[in-house]
């Protein structure tokens, strides 16, 4: 049905279809097709007033006009083509009278009217919301009225203002319970993520010392979870006393100056860091704050990064202050040895070199213990043509300190530096043989290696100690009870280590 139709005026069928008028239709009464009790003392009322057989009211849409309250009919809706209500819509909002059905060209040929029940008589009033028309509130009779009271006009307009405003009530109500379930199911979603991230949420009241918090709060300090309100007394108490003064400051502080409370604290039974944010939320009408607001995380891990690396950079900085006086006796040493500029940035490079091999590995495992073996492979397998074949190792599983790696160091990168030149490593046949074992002596724990080479060129003992020699035995200076002693022995050079662990 559109609204060219012929069985309706234009006047009614441009009502019918009005956008403006379906627009609040659809937003006052969504549940339109439902009968309404809430609706029914009107129609009643409406039938009583009238003495009427049958009364509605009635929301209409363009095909269909459907009742939300009904007296004297099982019917819940009916076609709006044979609506007498379409008609007292597309009025001025004044009451629409049919006296006599029968004998009204509009209504006459309509089923109801010719058929049963033989409907005669028609009054009805607009239901009118934020100016449009839609619906009524209507009464019938199967008797024809030729005259009405206006006083029960008066009353049926009344009837019609009535159930606007139960209608606007209705959907202020429907409303504002869509928007709290919407504000609890958000209520509900943001405490549930505050919790699965141990976010803990807190509400302190001032005036009772109250503290409503969420289960993250309770675990954050350590507090049983007994669904009773915390009392502000017994959560700082939890913190440590070191750290509850100055948390409490800054408590005062930001309630003082209206600003935003950051503290760092730990919880004294469990000694982990957290972090507190709020403000206050509210205050009397002289100023005086009466409600805070505020949420704690957990930030252990990140302090314990933070000493971590306050830790590393005092290391480093130690390490660094030792490798600069180390490097500065190296180039001492190797300039006394050499007076050849390029000979002695060959010789003090490769020296260099070898301190940063060490330190590159302690850097990697920040600056704590390396294995042996990677040691092994930094300071020799640059001077050996193919490392696997040509170092052989037997060892035990050890790992070095960063005084211990150095050192060691840099004995490796003068003995091998020594094998390239003269000894194993200078042929393809030879070989180096690594004996590395940890003993336990009265001491403690004590590395014994053993650089052996074999099947290299035949060695003679240096006629002189050179600087290389004298910085095999110095470079463990640093770590007391180590002892390095090297062997030129015909077959090849032998070094035996002794190394506190």
């Amino acid at each position: 049905m559109n609204k060219t139709t012929p069985e309706l005026p234009a006047a009614v069928a441009d009502s019918l279809h009005s956008a403006e008028r379906l627009d609040v239709l659809q937003s006052v009464a969504p549940d339109m097709r439902l009968l309404d009790p809430d609706f029914d003392s009107i129609t009643h009322i409406a039938a009583d007033l009238f003495r009427a057989p049958v009364a509605l009211v009635s929301l209409i849409e363009p095909h269909t006009q459907w009742f939300k309250s009904r007296v004297g009919t099982e019917d819940t809706h009916a076609p709006s083509l044979e609506s007498f209500c379409a008609h007292t819509i597309a009025g001025s909002g004044e009451v629409f009278l049919v006296p006599d059905a029968c004998l009204d060209p509009r209504f006459a040929h309509q089923p109801r009217v010719a058929g049963e029940p033989f409907l005669r008589f028609y009054a009805g009033v607009p239901v009118i919301i934020d100016g449009q028309a839609i619906g009524t509130v209507c009464v019938f009779d199967v008797v024809a009225r030729p005259h009405t009271d206006p006083q029960l006009i008066v009353q049926l307009h009344r009837l019609s203002a009535l159930a606007s405003s139960l209608l606007k009530l209705k959907d202020e109500a429907r409303k504002r319970a869509l928007k709290e379930a919407a504000l609890s199911r958000d209520g509900r979603r943001h405490a549930m993520a505050l919790d699965a991230a141990n976010v803990g949420s807190w509400l302190w009241d001032i005036r009772t010392g109250s503290v409503a918090g969420n289960g993250a709060m309770n675990r954050l300090f350590n507090l049983p979870v007994s669904g009773a309100p915390l009392r502000a007394k017994d959560i700082f108490a939890s913190i440590l006393p070191d750290d509850r003064v100055k948390t409490l400051d800054k408590l005062r502080d930001a309630m003082a100056q209206d600003e935003e409370y950051d503290g760092l604290f730990r919880v004294r039974s469990t000694g982990r860091w957290l972090l507190g944010r709020g403000r206050v939320h509210e205050r009397d009408a002289d100023g005086r704050p009466t409600v805070f607001l505020g949420i704690n995380l957990d930030v252990t891990d990140e302090q314990s990064s933070i000493q971590r690396t306050r830790l590393l950079l005092r290391e480093l900085n130690h390490r660094v202050k030792n490798t600069l006086a180390m490097l500065q006796s190296l180039a001492r040493q190797t300039l006394r040895q050499t007076s050849d500029p390029h000979l002695f940035m060959k010789a003090f490079s490769g020296r260099l070199q070898a301190i940063s091999e060490a330190h590159g590995l302690l850097s990697d495992h920040e600056w704590g213990e390396i294995r042996l073996s990677s040691l092994f492979a930094k300071q020799i397998s640059p001077y050996a043509r193919d490392y696997d074949a040509q170092v052989e190792i037997h060892k035990d599983d050890i790992s070095l300190g960063p005084d211990q790696a150095v050192g060691l160091g840099l004995v490796l990168h003068e003995l091998a530096t020594n094998a390239a030149k003269y000894g194993a490593l200078s042929t393809a046949r030879g070989k180096i043989v690594l004996t590395a074992r940890s003993v336990t002596e009265e001491t403690g724990r004590v590395l014994h290696l053993t650089w052996t080479e074999v099947d290299g060129p035949p060695v003679h003992p240096p006629e002189r100690r050179g600087f290389g020699s004298i910085l095999i035995e110095r470079s463990l200076d640093k770590v007391l009870g180590s002892s390095v002693k090297v062997e030129y022995l015909p077959a090849g050079v032998t070094a035996i280590v002794r190394l506190p662990l």
